[in-house]
């Protein structure tokens, strides 16, 4: 069945756009253009991925995905018509998992919604067939790969697919230094650009979540001017 893509946009020419790319790529599309809508929508519809415009009439779109991910984890793309990194920051670290700036290629725009959405499928994919143990269990964290069950000292973490990820990839890596590059290009399958801040923005969402004190982390730590690590 096609997956449903929800675009939230209340400019209707590029919602119309963004509508006729992802049609002919076999997607179906439902949109809005107020979040109001939109909630309703993520609530009584199976959307598979959202594309949020940042200016909307009646909430901003870093509340909207915010209000989403309390319920929801399926991939949200941020279309911003700013470029400052304190914007995208923004965005990544109230759950959304990358973000487009406008003017945009509409064809851009289907490769990222491509991209989340296979690492969204593959999170989400059960195997009929065992596949070998792949846990992680140290110091009150627990990681099981295969059911995608994480918790902290006996407590569920929420985990978006990317936060899952990355927290395996570093576990994995236990007491060996992950630099920004390695783990962006592990967790995100694409090249690695100079000033990307999405590694740190989606690391500090982590930290959050685990309860994490900024300046002393006991798990994710940084190692200034390498990357990071988990020690335990």
């Amino acid at each position: 069945m096609a997956e449903m893509i929800l675009v939230v946009d209340d400019e209707a020419e590029i919602a119309d756009l963004v509508e006729v790319y992802l049609k002919n790529e076999g997607y179906l599309v439902k949109k809005s253009a107020c979040a109001a809508e939109a909630l309703c929508i993520a609530e009584t519809q199976p959307i598979a991925l959202a594309l949020l415009d940042v200016m909307l009439p009646d909430m901003d779109g870093f509340t909207l995905c915010r209000k989403i991910r309390e319920k929801h984890l399926f991939p949200i793309i941020m279309l911003t018509a700013k470029t400052e990194d304190v914007d995208k920051i923004t965005g990544l670290t109230l759950g959304a998992d990358d973000y487009i700036t406008k003017p945009f290629n509409p064809l851009e725009v289907i490769a990222r919604v491509k991209t989340q959405l296979r690492r969204y499928i593959r999170y989400n994919q059960t195997s009929s067939e065992p596949a070998p143990a792949a846990v992680y269990d140290s110091g009150g964290l627990y990681i099981d790969y295969e059911s995608h069950e994480a918790t902290l000292y006996g407590k569920p973490l929420s985990l978006t697919p990317l936060e899952f990820e990355i927290l395996w990839y570093l576990c994995s890596h236990k007491g060996h230094v992950v630099s920004s590059e390695e783990l962006f290009e592990a967790v995100w399958g694409e090249k690695y650009l100079d000033n990307n801040n999405t590694v740190m923005a989606h690391i500090a969402r982590l930290r959050e979540k685990m309860g994490e004190p900024p300046r002393k982390p006991r798990w994710i730590k940084t190692v200034w001017g390498v990357g990071y690590k988990i020690d335990e």
